[in-house]
């Protein structure tokens, strides 16, 4: 069963189009990355899934309600929290909370149970008349998220939701989304952290607006990734990089942090040939490294761009 089906859904801006008629469904209680860079299209397709934004053509249905014909019901009977988590800084932790239970219209009885939900995972209990502004990124995220959700819906949609937030907080928050799943609420989450797809059951990858891939995680990198990747180690990065990418056994080179990661085709014999051409460059390591979805996208993007 679905809980998102979307069909040959498009956006176009005068001349610039921004999601370029993509189709895709989404199981009930999966969590589904939309995954790409800043400026890909996941935005504005999100909008769009919410009913916030009327497509150009295409529809989707959303809990079965169609975006098109139907977006307040669909408005109604989703959690969306945006990359600005959706609260009002200048009022207080409770008096958020008490905004948002009245708008997905909560009875008095059942916003007092969802409030002490909200504030228990974010970690608020006895802080209701702290102003939200004042908080932190990693608890005013678990309070929009909670926010959110407060109405129980079955289908939430978070847009670049981790974005900004130190790691520890990143990693709680996703403990959150995955508490979420286990109680069959389905989670469309988009963000350009490609590392936190390997949380998701499916993923797919868009760069401008076109989907490139989908699947889960292990079946992208077995599907798209044929040669060994390595993650060389070494003094001067840049100059390293300028090496590498004239070797014949090069296909693919990219940056990761301090190291150089390189895929590698059959010409390349062993790890002497690298240490060979790099003799200036102090190279550190050299290791057989298991992919990254990192790694997936960089491969995709080089294609389209020789393809193009």
């Amino acid at each position: 069963m679905f809980s998102i089906e979307v069909k040959n859904l498009r956006k176009e801006f005068g001349n610039f189009t921004a999601v370029n008629g993509i189709s895709f469904n989404v199981k009930k209680g999966e969590i589904f990355g939309f995954l790409g860079a800043n400026g890909a299209g996941k935005t504005t397709a999100i909008k769009m899934m919410c009913g916030i934004l009327q497509p150009t053509s295409g529809d989707a249905l959303i809990g079965g309600f169609s975006i098109a014909n139907e977006p307040n019901k669909v408005k109604l009977n989703i959690g969306y929290m945006s990359q600005h988590f959706s609260l009002y800084n200048d009022l207080s932790v409770g008096e958020n909370i008490d905004f948002f239970g009245g708008v997905y219209g909560l009875s008095r009885r059942e916003l007092a149970k969802r409030k002490e939900w909200v504030l228990e995972i974010a970690n608020l209990k006895n802080e209701q008349k702290i102003l939200t502004g004042s908080l932190p990124g990693g608890i005013k995220q678990r309070l929009a998220l909670g926010t959110a959700v407060i109405h129980k819906p079955q289908i939430v949609f978070l847009d670049e939701p981790t974005s900004g937030v130190d790691p520890i907080s990143r990693r709680l928050f996703w403990e959150l989304i995955q508490n979420l799943s286990s109680e069959g609420v389905t989670v469309l989450v988009t963000t350009h952290y490609l590392e936190e797809a390997e949380y998701c059951n499916n993923i797919i990858l868009i760069d401008a607006g076109d989907i490139i891939a989908s699947g889960s995680s292990k079946e992208m990198k077995e599907k798209y990734l044929k040669n060994d990747i390595l993650e060389i180690e070494c003094e001067n990065v840049i100059a390293g990089l300028e090496l590498l990418e004239k070797q014949n056994y090069v296909e693919e080179t990219s940056i990761f942090g301090n190291n150089i990661h390189i895929s590698v085709n059959k010409y390349l014999e062993d790890f002497n040939q690298i240490y060979s051409i790099m003799e200036n460059n102090k190279v550190k390591s050299v290791n057989k490294i298991v992919p990254t979805l990192e790694d997936v996208f960089i491969h995709l993007l080089e294609q389209r761009r020789n393809v193009k």
